[in-house]
């Protein structure tokens, strides 16, 4: 295979692997592609939930034909026995004479081991190929494995004064139904939409993907210091059907945590910092429970805590051709900087138009 050949199968692969984000944490939504002779005889992606992995789905598939070809796979064949046996034994064991592999994993268990245990078994294995667009694909998995933090989206939809509510709160709706459409897509390639307490009382959203046909919706987190929270919203009705997840202080009563849990929510406790929960704490509890990557859609107060801790590492901007005003309610609260060189700042990933809104996605610089 030409070096040509080779981006070009794991460019599928990893494209494979990306229709499963949102789907398969705590495991890294991977895919594999197995050619033969110049022909793909077996595809695979991480199955929603984390298993089967993609090798052995591939590999399914290819039969007979694995022996003697080339495996494509978007990250480093996991080597340790967990709920399924190792993916490296499965490509050895089914003759697959050479690996390709877009980005190492950094899992401890296996962290180059599944490398070297292919070596060993005399298959030859090529490195680091579509290396950056691994990373970016898998960066929510890498920064639970290294950080213990998933990967943070945050979405505001704005007017051209960056206000996302008029003084009354009215807020629906600013953008047009194109860029809420787009919102649904991102939300289900996420593992969870989070909100703080102060959207969850005000909008009583149900923050749901609707209008794609999914089967796996994603966990529905709040950020609530006190649990003060009504127990007849659209969260509360529904918190037995698509999972509900709430992190609250030390302190918050007793009888609410109950009366959530009593509803089917799964509820964590983690510092206050101010008036609010501490976001770096938040984000270590939802990364201890599997979260990968999380799509928080505000509020201000929220966006600026999460923005104030360096903890946003996306930012998603619709804004919407109307002006508001300095009464409107600012996308983003008080962050109390006071000089310019404090101020986060992201590069432009891109922009583009979706209805009658512009879209501009920046990442951390």
């Amino acid at each position: 295979m030409s070096a040509a050949d080779d981006r070009r199968y794991m460019a599928l692969a990893l494209a494979l692997g990306r229709r499963g984000q949102g789907q398969t944490w705590p495991n890294p939504a991977v895919g594999c592609v197995i050619v033969r002779d110049g022909r793909i005889v077996g595809r695979g992606r991480t199955a929603p939930g984390g298993r089967p992995h993609a090798e052995p789905q591939a590999l399914a598939q290819a039969g007979a034909a694995a022996a003697g070809a080339t495996a494509y796979v978007s990250l480093e064949p996991c080597s340790h026995y967990g709920q399924t046996p190792p993916c490296v034994d499965a490509l050895t064991g089914a003759g697959i004479a050479r690996v390709v592999i877009a980005h190492g994993d950094p899992d401890p268990r296996v962290a180059g081991e599944g490398v070297e245990k292919l070596r060993a078994a005399g298959v030859e294995v090529t490195e680091d190929v579509c290396a950056e667009a691994a990373a970016s694909d898998h960066a929510g998995f890498f920064l639970r494995v290294m950080e213990n933090r998933p990967w943070v989206t945050l979405k505001l939809a704005t007017s051209l004064d960056g206000r996302i509510a008029m003084a009354t709160g009215e807020s629906q709706w600013i953008t047009g139904p194109e860029a809420r459409r787009a919102v649904h897509g991102m939300r289900a390639r996420h593992d969870a939409v989070m909100v703080g307490a102060g959207t969850a009382r005000a909008d009583d959203p149900s923050l749901t993907v609707r209008g794609l046909g999914i089967d796996r919706q994603p966990v529905r987190v709040v950020l609530s210091r006190k649990l003060d929270l009504p127990l007849d919203g659209q969260l509360a009705r529904t918190a037995g059907e698509v999972p509900v997840w709430i992190v609250h202080a030390p302190d918050a009563a007793a009888k609410a945590v109950a009366a959530w849990e009593d509803l089917g929510a799964r509820c964590f406790s983690a510092p206050a910092s101010g008036r609010q929960i501490d976001p770096a704490a938040a984000l270590r509890a939802l990364a201890g429970a599997g979260l990968t990557r999380v799509f928080c859609e505000g509020g201000g107060s929220l966006a600026a805590s999460l923005l104030g801790a360096g903890l946003v590492d996306e930012l998603v901007v619709f804004s919407a051709g109307t002006v508001i005003g300095a009464e409107g309610l600012p996308a983003i609260a008080a962050m109390g900087l006071d000089r310019l060189a404090e101020a986060p700042r992201f590069d432009l990933w891109e922009s583009r138009r979706v209805g009658a809104d512009q879209l501009q996605i920046w990442r951390r610089a």
